[in-house]
């Protein structure tokens, strides 16, 4: 069985001759990765974006007799969630991957091709891997051929996937192991079973984990290829399970904004405890109260409305109040700086600018997004080396089908950000640029267009077609022509003679 070094993240060292179909080393590697800071990291990106918060699980405390603090349960606790998390992560996975990608390149035939692979399908799972990649710090695309053999694309949770990789950067993978749960309808009822699946050199190895120990799946053999031609299995030169990072470093966007989300969710929930807290807005002066204890006057205000109080030694009873001023100004000075402070480290855009609203130029929009674009740009360096992968396995596919052997061929993936823009400025500078720089560079970077090579396609099919025109009315001007279009010597002579 070939043996791998690998790098082992965790402990910053590259271990020699780690076997990766052995079942001690994947069972270490589990327990390792399930127990990581990483993926905890990943798993709070995840519930983040989805509203389930920190501050949903908020007791209300004070301190008690003993000094201590104790839980209290008779107070308002509200649990507000005011997710500015998810609207970045929203917005960033819209800029950068909400409108189609463009395939540039010189044969035709080959951008007919991708164009057909790379469908809406595929820029849905792409958008998806994108939103992974923002939540966990990269996302994970699996490509296999399917039941129907059909080449296909299919996203991993990153919280799932153990990485095997070859060399410090992260750069190549030299194998995965991916753990998920499944439901087992059994005989008894439901039981969740934990799945392994080890990716490697020779093939795709299953297991059954017990949460200790590893066992063969017994529904499939132990190694099996990649795909299958004609009863004979293969497997690819390299793992076809290609990474999306976010960044470099892997880091998720959550861990950028994680305190200050937190922070806003707070204030808002203080904010309606405080308002809500009627009988808490004001401290209570008692003199000669006519009842046991404070429960018992709590329970006649709250009930009643009114208290009994009586005359001691000639001192009046009574209820007199300190009043607690709530300031709504303070609590909206404090939730601006940290939807700012979110936006800020989150690298976001406000697409609210007051910019805007005087002069929506193309400078001031710009400007407006200097802070996604610094981020998208890293991100995209990231997603260009991953498609260079995944041409990789695609120009394979395309040969083990006799679509053609396109490999060496040159070809760009042209990322279409949805950015706020002010077209007509933006067409007047295409206009000017004419006989400067190509019309295919020009016709790409024009507002309305789509798919570059069809546009150009389009257009050389106008002008053919306003040549021929202007040519058949040319010879039609110096010969003549009769209503059916057919030419004569003599415009007062019909083609076919007469008397």
């Amino acid at each position: 069985m070939r043996r791998f070094n690998f790098y082992i993240d965790d402990a910053n060292l590259i271990r020699q001759g780690a076997d990766p179909t052995d079942t001690d080393f994947i069972e270490k590697e589990i327990r390792r990765f399930l127990s990581s800071e990483r993926r905890r990291n990943m798993i709070i990106g995840e519930r983040y974006h989805e509203g389930k918060h920190d501050i949903l699980h908020r007791k209300r405390e004070m301190i008690g007799a003993n000094g201590d603090l104790e839980e209290v349960k008779n107070l308002p606790n509200n649990r507000i969630v005011d997710n500015q998390y998810k609207k970045m992560v929203d917005q960033k996975v819209n800029y950068f991957l909400g409108k189609p990608f463009k395939v540039q390149t010189d044969n035709e035939q080959y951008a007919e091709i991708l164009n057909d692979i790379f469908n809406r399908r595929f820029l849905r799972l792409l958008k998806n891997v994108g939103e992974n990649s923002f939540n966990c710090g990269m996302g994970w695309m699996f490509l296999y051929y399917d039941e129907n053999g059909e080449f296909t694309f299919r996203r991993f949770k990153p919280y799932e996937v153990i990485a095997g990789w070859g060399d410090d950067e992260h750069t190549r993978l030299d194998y995965a192991i991916r753990i998920y749960e499944v439901v087992d309808n059994a005989a008894r009822g439901e039981r969740i079973v934990q799945k392994v699946e080890v990716y490697h050199a020779d093939g795709l190895s299953r297991f059954i984990f017990d949460g200790a120990r590893l066992k063969p799946d017994p529904d499939y053999p132990p190694v099996e290829p990649y795909f299958t031609v004609n009863d004979e299995g293969y497997n690819w030169n390299r793992m076809p399970l290609i990474p999306f990072k976010y960044n470099s470093k892997e880091i998720p966007l959550i861990l950028n904004v994680k305190s200050l989300q937190d922070g806003l969710n707070t204030i808002l929930s203080n904010f309606q405890n405080n308002m809500e807290e009627d009988s808490r807005n004001t401290i209570l002066i008692i003199v000669n109260y006519d009842g046991e204890n404070l429960g018992e006057f709590r329970k006649n205000l709250a009930t009643f409305g009114a208290v009994k109080t009586r005359s001691v030694d000639g001192v009046k009873g009574g209820v007199e109040s300190l009043q607690i001023e709530v300031n709504a100004a303070n609590y909206q000075a404090i939730i601006k700086i940290f939807k700012d402070a979110i936006m800020e480290n989150a690298m976001g855009f406000d697409a609210k600018d007051d910019k805007l609203s005087r002069a929506a130029n193309q400078m001031n929009i710009q400007s407006m997004y200097t802070d996604i674009d610094i981020d998208t740009n890293r991100m995209e360096i990231e997603y260009q080396a991953s498609f260079e992968d995944l041409l990789y396995f695609v120009n394979l596919h395309l040969v083990n089908v006799g679509m053609g052997d396109f490999e060496g061929e040159e070809v760009e993936i042209i990322f279409n950000r949805d950015m706020m823009m002010n077209e007509g400025d933006i067409i007047s500078n295409i206009k000017a640029s004419v006989g400067i720089i190509s019309e295919e560079t020009l016709i790409a970077n024009h507002p309305w267009v789509i798919n570059p090579q069809i546009e150009l396609k389009r257009l050389d099919d106008e002008r053919q077609a306003a040549k021929k025109e202007a040519k058949n009315m040319q010879y039609g001007g110096a010969f003549g022509a009769d209503n059916n279009g057919l030419v004569t010597k003599d415009p007062q002579t019909p083609v076919n003679g007469g008397d």
